[in-house]
């Protein structure tokens, strides 16, 4: 296969690179399609709860409808067409799509949006929610979603991708590189799923155990940035000879794209890092106000039971 032709005519003749023109409008229909679904589901939900004076947090709206807008960012715009000859770009898609966009979409708590917004299905019949709460605590989502699966794939998402044949095999034709941007997509998902805490899900660890599963793939996302930096010649072929109307250098853009990737590796740590520590102050928040609740609970029946032994006293005389 011809791997500077893509195998699917995407040997463009692009003007060299800028924001401007990476910004521009230019929508891949499956993307584009399911981030409109996907904001426009998320509405119906927050719309029928609040219809029946139930409230629903705006926080968890905007981290939804800003993480729909992250993916449209990189596979709705240009950055989606330079991202197919310039390895500096793909890796910004990657990383977005990967490790941005799941952390906004799972602060949006969707999981729980839609256990409240949809109707029981009735007594013998299975629904909609039905089928969301045995997907939930299947089988299937206990081992996808078990730190032992989760860090693997993590990892292998990166070396088992780039530094084999596998990348431009995909790069290949549209449906394979759509299938390799939606499988970033979901590694990113089921590997903070856990970790975040936010919808219900079949492995809740504690907040210590969160951070070390949060640490325990960013090591190799950085050695694979470094990796990418230090090589002497182009690693991916798909991208060994960029069109010449970008006046790109292979390797520099090799070593950029590697400098993206090592860069990111702090940035969503970060944030969840900050998010971690919120949810477990605000956890020993509630656990305070119940013992003080559960307190104040026995202060009151021992309260009543000396009463009722003073009016057993008074009864007796």
């Amino acid at each position: 296969m011809d791997h500077s032709g893509h195998g699917m005519d995407m040997q463009m003749d692009l003007p060299p690179f800028t924001l401007g023109r990476g910004l521009e409008f230019s929508a891949d229909p499956f993307f584009l399609i399911g981030c409109l679904l996907g904001l426009a589901l998320y509405g119906w939900g927050v719309v029928r709860l609040r219809r029946r004076g139930d409230s629903w947090s705006w926080g968890r709206t905007v981290a939804w409808t800003a993480g729909v807008l992250s993916v449209a960012l990189v596979m709705c715009t240009k950055l989606n067409d330079y991202g197919m000859v310039m390895f500096s770009v793909h890796m910004v898609q990657h990383m977005v799509i990967s490790m941005l966009s799941p952390i906004l979409l799972l602060l949006g708590a969707p999981m729980t949006l839609a256990l409240r917004a949809l109707p029981p299905a009735g007594r013998g019949r299975k629904g909609p929610r039905e089928l969301l709460l045995a997907l939930l605590h299947s089988r299937y989502m206990r081992v996808v979603t078990h730190p032992a699966f989760t860090i693997p794939m993590f990892i292998a998402s990166l070396y088992a991708l780039y530094f084999t044949p596998l990348f431009d095999t995909l790069m290949g034709s549209r449906p394979g590189h759509i299938g390799m941007m939606v499988h970033f997509l979901a590694v990113g998902l089921i590997f903070f799923w856990p970790i975040m805490g936010v919808d219900p899900g079949p492995h809740r660890p504690g907040y210590v155990m969160r951070m070390l599963e949060l640490f325990a793939g960013m090591p190799f996302h950085a050695f694979f940035g470094i990796a990418l930096m230090m090589a002497s010649e182009p690693m991916i072929g798909t991208y060994a000879n960029p069109p010449a109307s970008l006046g790109l250098d292979a390797l520099d853009d090799q070593q950029w794209a590697g400098g993206i990737a090592w860069a990111f590796s702090e940035i969503p740590s970060v944030l969840v890092l900050i998010a971690l520590i919120y949810q477990w102050y605000h956890s020993e928040q509630r656990t305070a106000k119940r013992n003080d609740r559960a307190a104040d609970r026995d202060g009151d029946k021992e309260l009543e039971a000396y009463n009722a032994y003073l009016a057993s006293l008074r009864s007796r005389g």
